[in-house]
């Protein structure tokens, strides 16, 4: 098997393939995750039936290739079936000529259910009739559209309702993953260049396995994401039609929260669209958030009412700020962008994301993986007599101690001045006196190459965070 790392995953699927019963498993994550590369090389490619829904093909054009993916597993000769429940009818016929252990895996399913085909229908009969009695049999059904994959399946209210029995969510690698899959490709980068690719396009498996070896960072992302012929250069064009229906939305509420410095509020995104419904952006945001564009938090302080939405994918934020503008200037390229203040204002931003992707190895840096946890972000609004302020991360602990995290990305040591330090001290007041909080309160320091010693070094942080600590296997 050529996966990397999917420890978690991997394990699960084992459990799943060597459990007594029936499973109907529904894997869904991000466009390019890897979905339908995982679960083939974990099975080795070996299905009792296997079948792949077609982009944008009509209802014909489905079930014409569904039933040539009967034809092939079991070796018939049938003609295109008329709707899906004759298709998953033949299905059931077929299978049960096969004796032992029956893995099927229909990749893509999403695309397969066109408008007014009744597939839903077919797969619902599917289940209920016959499979879902058959202990030796496991369904695995993927798409990259997490949408339909949540509507439909996990919170189906009609006949599959309750029937998956297990769903699992493939998220990018993180980033000791992807320092894994780096080196399986020979490719020698150190962690702080890692990080810097990992700030462009993520932990995402097909973009890395576009990276060449023998290049910096730099060079990467120049050659990927800028020139002519890069695959990242007009990638956004297929992310949202691939992933949702009318995707129009979509995309505008990504781009809304973008110019509103990548995080706003559900009340923001509505006034800055000016959309006439509430309720229909709420289910595009959960959307966006289940398909992992963005993530909600929820202000530390604040009601789950008041959630903050951020762009956590990597290349989306990175296109939107970088990519895109640079089609309009031939000759832009990231090269010569290394040094604008622009870039050092989207890796501050971007690091801080990453951090906020990695929280279950800073809470292991801290010791504190075991005690419960609740993550977060802090911000005090400023007053016509009072300067404003916000926390990159929070910690609030189960012990009665809250960590606020202060977030650096530097290419060298980082030195706490003695202007910071009171910044530091004055921001950590402010903290405690307007959420009056009766906890502890640690001063983090998140950095890559760590402090600088000297005398605010250690006077007042209580913990020291570096990149590498990010790396580490969870």
């Amino acid at each position: 098997m050529k996966v990397l790392g999917r420890h978690i995953e991997i394990a699960k699927f084992t459990q799943i393939v060597n459990s007594p019963k029936a499973e109907f498993v529904a894997i869904y994550g991000r466009r390019r995750v890897g979905k339908t590369f995982l679960i083939k090389e974990f099975f080795n490619n070996e299905f009792t039936f296997y079948a792949t829904g077609l982009h944008k093909g009509n209802t014909a054009m489905q079930l014409t290739s569904f039933t040539i993916f009967i034809n092939q597993s079991f070796l018939t000769n049938h003609e295109p079936f008329a709707n899906w429940l004759q298709a998953f009818n033949q299905l059931i016929k077929e299978l049960k000529k096969k004796k032992g252990k029956k893995i099927l895996f229909i990749d893509e399913l999403p695309w397969l259910d066109t408008k007014k085909a009744d597939f839903i229908t077919g797969l619902d009969f599917f289940w209920n009739s016959w499979a879902s009695t058959q202990a030796n049999l496991k369904l695995f059904v993927c798409g990259s559209a997490a949408s339909w994959i949540i509507n439909n399946l996990i919170k189906n209210k009609g006949g599959l309702h309750n029937r998956l029995t297990a769903r699992l969510k493939l998220e990018p690698f993180t980033l000791y993953e992807t320092e894994l899959f780096l080196k399986s490709k020979s490719i020698v980068l150190d962690r702080y260049q890692i990080i810097q690719l990992y700030m462009a396009f993520g932990g995402i498996p097909y973009y890395l396995d576009h990276v060449q070896k023998g290049l910096s960072a730099a060079q990467i992302i120049n050659d990927l994401c800028f020139k002519k012929l890069g695959i990242l250069k007009t990638e956004f064009t297929y992310i949202f039609t691939s992933l949702f229906t009318n995707a129009q939305k979509h995309e505008q509420i990504i781009r809304i929260i973008f110019a509103l410095g990548g995080s706003a509020n559900r009340e923001a995104i509505i006034a800055k669209g000016k959309f006439n419904t509430g309720g229909d952006v709420s289910s595009k945001l959960k959307e966006l958030e289940e398909s992992g564009f963005i993530t909600a938090y929820t202000k530390y302080g604040l009601t789950s009412a008041k959630k903050l939405y951020t762009i956590s994918d990597f290349y989306t934020l990175f296109y939107l700020k970088f990519i895109e503008p640079s089609a309009k200037k031939p000759k832009d390229n990231w090269l010569s962008k290394i040094d604008d203040p622009a870039t050092k204002a989207w890796a501050g931003f971007a690091f801080e994301q990453v951090c906020m992707q990695h929280t279950e190895q800073i809470l292991e840096a801290l010791k504190i993986g075991g005690i419960s946890s609740y993550i977060t972000t802090w911000q005090k609004k400023a007053t016509a007599t009072a300067k404003g302020t916000q926390i990159d991360l929070v910690i609030d602990r189960r012990d009665r101690i809250i960590n606020l995290c202060e977030i650096k990305f530097t290419i060298n040591p980082f030195t706490i001045t003695k202007a910071y330090d009171l910044a530091l001290r004055n921001k950590v007041a402010i903290f405690k006196e307007t959420t009056k909080t009766t906890k502890a309160v640690f001063c983090t320091m998140i950095t890559t190459y760590g402090l600088v010693k000297n005398e605010y070094s250690g006077s007042f942080i209580q913990n020291q965070i570096t990149m590498d600590d990010l790396f580490k296997q969870h």
